[in-house]
C-alpha cells in the first residue's frame, strides 16, 4: 500500500457505519452475481469498487490504478487467482492489501500461501464479515480508530445477475468445451451453487470438476441449469 494512501486512511474522518470510506477495492471476479454482492457491500461500507472479470483485465487495471484492496477469485477463465496474488505481492512496489475469494473453503490455504492477507468464502451475504476481512487485511495503522457499527445486514444481489451467470453456463456447455474448459465451468457453477445453497446444482458441478467428465455429466449439468432458468430459480 502506498505511503500517500496509508497517510490518507490514517487521517480521514470515518463514520462508524462506513468504515471503508476512501478505499478503492478492485474485485477480480468472473461471476456477475458474486460481483454484485461485493458491489453492494462496498457501497454500504463507503468504498469505491472497480471490477475485472479475468486475469488479463486485472493486469490492465493494476497498470493504471492503485487500489487499496484487491479481492481475487481463485478460479478465473484465463488462469488461477493464485498467480495474480503472487504477481501483486512480488512485483508491485507498493502492494495493496489482498484477499482471496472462493466458493471452495479448501482454497483458503492456497490463497494465503500465494501471499493473500485474508480470505472470503462464498456465499457472500454478511456485510459485517466483508468489512472485517477488509479491515483486517489493511495495515494496523490504516484501520479506523473509532468504534465501528457492526451491521447485521444480509446482502441480496439482483436476481438478474444470477440469471446472467446461469445463462453463461448454458452457453459454455453448448460449445462442446475441452476437458480443461469443462473443469472451469464446473468451478464457476460450484460457486453459484454455494452462493444460492443449491445442493443439486453443486452435485452436478462436482461432476464437471472431475478430471474427465463424460458427455452424460455435461448433459445433466446443462439440463439442470436450463431447468433452473425455466423455473425462474432465483432467485
Amino acid at each position: 500500500m502506498t505511503e500517500d494512501l496509508t497517510r490518507y486512511l490514517i487521517s480521514r474522518p470515518v463514520p462508524s457505519d462506513r468504515p471503508l470510506l476512501g478505499l478503492t477495492v478492485l474485485v477480480v471476479e468472473d461471476s456477475r452475481f458474486a460481483s454484485e454482492a461485493l458491489r453492494l457491500m462496498a457501497l454500504r461500507s463507503g468504498a469505491r469498487l472497480r471490477r475485472a472479470d479475468c486475469l488479463r483485465a486485472a493486469y490492465r487495471h493494476l497498470q493504471t490504478y492503485c487500489p487499496g484492496v484487491v479481492v481475487v477469485d481463485m478460479g478465473l477463465p484465463d488462469g488461477s487467482g493464485a498467480d495474480l496474488i503472487r504477481h501483486i505481492r512480488n512485483t508491485l512496489r507498493s502492494a495493496p492489501a489482498i484477499i482471496g475469494l472462493s466458493g471452495d473453503p479448501a482454497l483458503r490455504e492456497t490463497a494465503l500461501e500465494a501471499g493473500a492477507d485474508g480470505f472470503l468464502a462464498k456465499p457472500l451475504e454478511s456485510l459485517v464479515l466483508f468489512q472485517q476481512a477488509i479491515l483486517m487485511a489493511l495495515p494496523s495503522e490504516a484501520r479506523p480508530k473509532v468504534p465501528r457499527t457492526l451491521p447485521d445486514e444480509v446482502i441480496s444481489p439482483d436476481p438478474l445477475a444470477l440469471r446472467d451467470d446461469l445463462s453463461e453456463v448454458v452457453r459454455m456447455l453448448a460449445e462442446r468445451p475441452d476437458p480443461e474448459a469443462v473443469g472451469y465451468v464446473g468451478q464457476f457453477l460450484s460457486g453459484l451453487a454455494r452462493s444460492t445453497r443449491d445442493a443439486a446444482l453443486e452435485d452436478v458441478a462436482s461432476e464437471l470438476r472431475n478430471a474427465l467428465p463424460g458427455a452424460a455429466a455435461i448433459s445433466r449439468a446443462a439440463g439442470l441449469v436450463q431447468a433452473r432458468l425455466a423455473a425462474g430459480k432465483s432467485f
